[in-house]
């Protein structure tokens, strides 16, 4: 696909870009329709938490119609990662900290959270199924009280409106989509995220539903499932899950 195939609406208030975009699809929208805002009032993250939306932020969603089979769909948030890791990594000073990838899709500088990534999908009533992609990149703003490290980008000198930065997402996005190629491209793209992943050889805790358990992050399968190191237990598949780094330095051996 190439940059042609993709629309782009722009508001200045919406409740939510993902919102937006789901209710397109249910409208009949055949997809490849990026929705953006200059503010959201209604945001949301993973696992339900509120998204905060201040001005000065880029948040944009993209709608998908039937991206893939549903088996090949797991790679996608790998291949969604290295789209915001290229356009950030294309205004990022080169004296900044390192700019690295989270699994499945966290991109960090210097550890801290830079952007969240939350993709929402349902069946429509026409039989086709919807995806869609929200992004939000921290510019001049970032919340409070996460769990987590976070920064935004003005605190590594980066002054961008949300505008250009979406425009470099917009043209990272169309090219990583073509070469994950509906879920075909997986080998590619696990090879360039593995190239930009944090914490290979680390330990780490990762909270699932229903308990946490911790390893090594031996890095990701050729699906892109994180293979955790047990020790003596083997190495554990994780499908989904919240990746919180223990130490900073690798395993010792």
């Amino acid at each position: 696909m190439s940059l042609d195939d993709f629309r782009h609406e722009a508001f200045d208030v919406l409740a939510s870009t993902n919102a937006e975009c789901l209710a397109r699809a249910r409208a009949g929208d055949h997809g490849l329709l990026w929705i953006t805002a200059g503010r959201q009032t209604g945001g949301r993250g993973r696992r339900g938490r509120p998204w905060v939306s201040e001005p000065g932020n880029l948040y944009a969603s993209l709608l998908l119609i039937d991206p893939a089979p549903v088996g090949d769909l797991p790679s996608l948030p790998l291949a969604i990662a290295l789209a915001v890791h290229d356009a950030v990594r294309a205004v990022l000073p080169i004296d900044a900290p390192p700019l690295e990838v989270k699994w499945p899709n966290d991109v960090l500088i210097g550890r801290r959270k830079i952007s969240g990534i939350l993709l929402e999908g349902e069946p429509l009533a026409d039989g086709r199924r919807a995806l869609v992609i929200g992004i939000g990149i921290n510019i001049t703003a970032k919340p409070g009280e996460t769990p987590y490290p976070v920064a935004a980008l003005s605190d590594f000198g980066v002054s961008i409106s949300p505008e250009e930065l979406f425009a470099r997402l917009f043209a990272a996005m169309a090219e990583v989509l073509e070469l994950w190629n509906r879920g075909q491209g997986v080998g590619a793209v696990t090879a360039r995220w593995r190239s930009v992943a944090c914490g290979i050889g680390e330990k780490i805790t990762v909270n699932l539903p229903d308990r946490s358990i911790s390893g090594y992050f031996s890095g990701i399968d050729d699906k892109g499932m994180l293979m955790l190191d047990q020790g003596h237990s083997g190495i554990l598949p994780i499908a989904a899950g919240d990746v919180f780094f223990e130490q900073i330095g690798p395993r010792d051996e």
